[in-house]
């Protein structure tokens, strides 16, 4: 893991650039290995000159700070390193993968199975024991040589002068272990006494295992990233001057021509240049089929050439790809922390010295009260060990990890732990129409001139659209170009978002807009009322070409219709079995609206609201149902996805939107709303089991041990399997499919 820089912009501007305010750096963190260990870095950082904030999560093994620019990153190094721990801004060393470290877990295996050989003969009636100094001898390397990491980390954290699962075990082990010597040499010369090395050297053991199980379940729940990653490309053929040659990816540049051969992966973002061929997108769309692909369709770096070879010009490359963005959003995801970690944050913060305080009383009470010390100890050492609070560190950032793993593998992309927990509460959606429920490429059905020639007419109304990029105005420079028009150029052109557009040609003054934009500048509309109504009951988007002046006057009626999705009744209906609402908010006409609401299954409609009015019906929306999720694609949608609890953008909208939005939908499929509320309802569902299974352990484990019900040895087993189990539970969200 390297360590990762980001630039954030404030608001602030200097004569129109923006001013680099603060950067984001992504640390690899060794040596935690529990919850307190977070507490005490995240302590830590934030204590750093110009730390804004810090976030360390236990799973990835990573903290994410921001630094006011001018900060010294090495100072967050040092800060971790007093904490006990250890960090770089260098590269970290790679993982050799889910088996590393094993060795030690074998050795200290090999070495403790003779000394548990007794406590499995004895309830067969057969008392059978090593000699003390052969007991001595194979616990000893268990102790401090398998066990040195234990000590090493406990003696940081007294230190730091607080404590953790290292320093719990370290002082556990080691007062089983100093009580077998005492024994030893007290009785060496009055037979053998019964000695408790195995106590220690068990605990060791099965921590360790403990220890190893639990990397080799974070591996499998970040296999996500390391997915999608390896889709990079190493290298890339690309044409220059004239001649094709062989860069690394890095090296490619905006405006390249890329050749792609069959079989190999496309090394940039870009439109295809020349050739036919099929492209599969699957791991980063989560689209399972093929896609044909020709010359002006757009290509996603890292997907897959499927036949033909084919020359792509790159238009997005390095950090501005598609990939490279989807990286950076699950990273940032499974980095940042759900608002329900702060519980338990606050119980890790003081759960350490209560167990501490526990133990002492155990050791105390048992030896006051019987006058047997090693009961007392035996006792207090099964506290220490059971109550180390590795699954409560886990708990969380492993469900959320493997949640958003899954979800970005099928086309969702969660922007962040809190948009995961925000969406398991959804009540209503509140869904735009154009580019969500519908295709997004509307097509001029109807043109009704008030006089003149149709022709004329639509020549003038592209010329009117020829300055927007509106999928409205799209629509009508298609028909006009597909019709051959000679389209007149067009002046002081001007955009009155959610109402239209006007221009100058020559010496008229022509508008397009809406029927209220119309009514606003005292167009009259009387001579096509009709003709609108009927166009609008047919599910039509209605527009008025009109010159302006003293007596405005309409000179033309367009008639623009929009696919809809197949999958957007399918999306409705999903929702609706999962009993939450939808509701249409549309800037179109009510009589359109309702009558794509109608074809979709959707009953309640917001219709002919305005951009900056979005925002309030979502609000309204909140009042009357509660959490509110708004589904849109476009910059006219950017405010609403930010006004509501959580916004679902289209993959195949605006950067505004995507940024707005907590949740990206990559294939712009809305069935795959119902299905980012599905895994955000059963990843939380994950973690409140995996907490509850956390404490538990603790709630019982601890009085069981305190009152001398718990040997040392399976009190060690128990915390082992608390861990793992926690781990191996988030890990069942990996088999999540959308409309499980």
């Amino acid at each position: 893991m390297v360590a990762d820089f980001k630039l954030r912009r404030s608001k602030a501007e200097v004569r129109g650039l923006a001013v680099e305010t603060s950067i984001q750096i992504r640390l690899p963190i060794e040596g935690m290995t529990c919850a307190s260990c977070v507490a005490r870095v995240e302590k830590a950082l934030k204590k750093v000159p110009g730390v804004g904030s810090a976030e360390v999560n236990l799973a990835t093994e990573t903290a994410t700070v921001t630094l006011v620019a001018g900060a010294r990153p090495e100072s967050l190094v040092e800060a971790v390193h007093k904490a006990g721990y250890e960090a770089r801004l260098a590269p970290a060393p790679q993982a050799t993968g889910p088996d590393r470290a094993w060795w030690p877990v074998a050795a200290s295996a090999v070495l403790t199975l003779p000394l548990l050989v007794p406590m499995v003969l004895d309830p067969f009636g057969i008392h059978w024991a090593l000699p003390g100094w052969a007991q001595l001898i194979l616990a000893t390397p268990v102790q401090f040589v398998f066990g040195a990491r234990f000590y090493r980390a406990g003696w940081k954290a007294l230190l730091a002068r607080t404590g953790n699962m290292d320093l719990l075990v370290a002082l556990g082990t080691s007062a089983a272990y100093a009580l077998s010597v005492y024994l030893l040499m007290r009785h060496a010369e009055h037979g053998m006494p019964h000695l408790y090395f195995e106590a220690g050297a068990a605990v060791i053991t099965l921590v360790l295992l403990g220890k190893w199980l639990e990397h080799r379940a974070k591996h499998q729940t970040t296999e996500a990233i390391r997915a999608l990653q390896a889709l990079r490309p190493e290298r890339a053929r690309v044409r220059r001057d004239g001649q094709e040659i062989e860069v690394p990816v890095e090296s490619v540049r905006v405006g390249d021509f890329v050749v792609v051969r069959p079989a190999e992966r496309v090394a940039a973002d870009g439109e295809i240049a020349e050739g036919m061929t099929h492209v599969d997108e699957s791991l980063i769309s989560g689209e399972s089929l093929p896609l044909a692909k020709g010359p002006g369709d757009r290509v996603t770096g890292g997907s897959v050439n499927a036949e033909g070879l084919i020359v792509v010009r790159a238009t997005a490359v390095g950090a501005q790809s598609v990939l490279a963005r989807i990286i950076e959003m699950v990273e940032t995801a499974q980095a940042r922390k759900a608002p329900i970690q702060r519980l338990v944050d606050q119980v890790s913060a003081v759960f350490v010295p209560v167990v501490l305080g526990i133990a002492a009383l155990t050791l105390l009470a048992w030896g006051i009260g019987t006058g047997d010390w090693e009961r007392a100890v035996l006792d207090a050492v099964a506290v220490l060990v059971i109550a180390c609070p590795c699954a409560l560190g886990l708990a969380t950032p492993a469900a959320v990890i493997a949640g958003t793993g899954v979800a970005a593998k099928h086309g969702v992309l969660i922007k962040d732990a809190e948009a995961l927990e925000v969406a398991h509460r959804v009540r209503v959606v509140a869904f735009d129409k154009t580019g969500t429920l519908t295709v997004g490429k509307p097509s001029l059905v109807a043109l009704e001139p008030a006089s003149g020639e149709r022709s004329a007419v639509l020549a003038l109304a592209a010329a009117v659209q020829s300055g927007s990029e509106h999928p409205l105005a799209k629509a009508v420079m298609a028909a006009a170009k597909k019709e051959a028009l000679a389209v007149p150029a067009a002046a002081d052109v001007k955009v009155t978002p959610g109402r239209g557009i006007e221009a100058r040609l020559g010496e008229r003054r022509l508008a397009i807009g809406s029927s209220r934009w119309m009514r606003e500048i005292g167009v009259d509309l009387a001579p096509l009322a009709d003709r609108q109504s009927a166009l609008e009951r047919q599910g039509l988007t209605v527009s008025w070409l009109a010159e302006l002046g003293a007596a405005p006057k309409a000179l033309a009626l367009l008639g623009i219709g929009d696919e809809l999705k197949p999958e957007a009744a399918e999306a409705v209906a999903e929702l609706a079995r999962r009993n939450i609402l939808s509701v249409m908010v549309s800037g179109d006409s009510r009589t359109v609206a309702e009558a794509i609401a109608a074809r979709v299954g959707i009953t309640k409609v917001r219709a002919e609201v305005l951009p900056e009015d979005k925002a309030r019906e979502v609000e309204a929306l909140r009042k009357s149902y509660g959490t509110v999720a708004m589904v849109g694609d476009g910059i006219n949608d950017a405010p609403a996805l930010a006004a509501a609890d959580i916004g679902f953008a289209m993959g195949s909208g605006t950067d505004a939107a995507m940024h707005a939005s907590g949740v990206t939908l990559m294939r712009g499929d809305p069935r795959l709303v119902a299905a980012a509320i599905d895994i955000s309802r059963r990843t939380f569902a994950k973690i409140r089991q995996n907490l509850f299974w956390a404490f538990i352990y603790n709630v019982v484990g601890i009085p069981l041990a305190a009152f001398g019900l718990l040997s040392p040895v399976v009190a060690g087993a128990a915390m082992a399997l608390s861990s793992v189990s926690v781990v191996t539970n988030a890990l069942l969200l990996k088999r999540w499919k959308p409309g499980d």
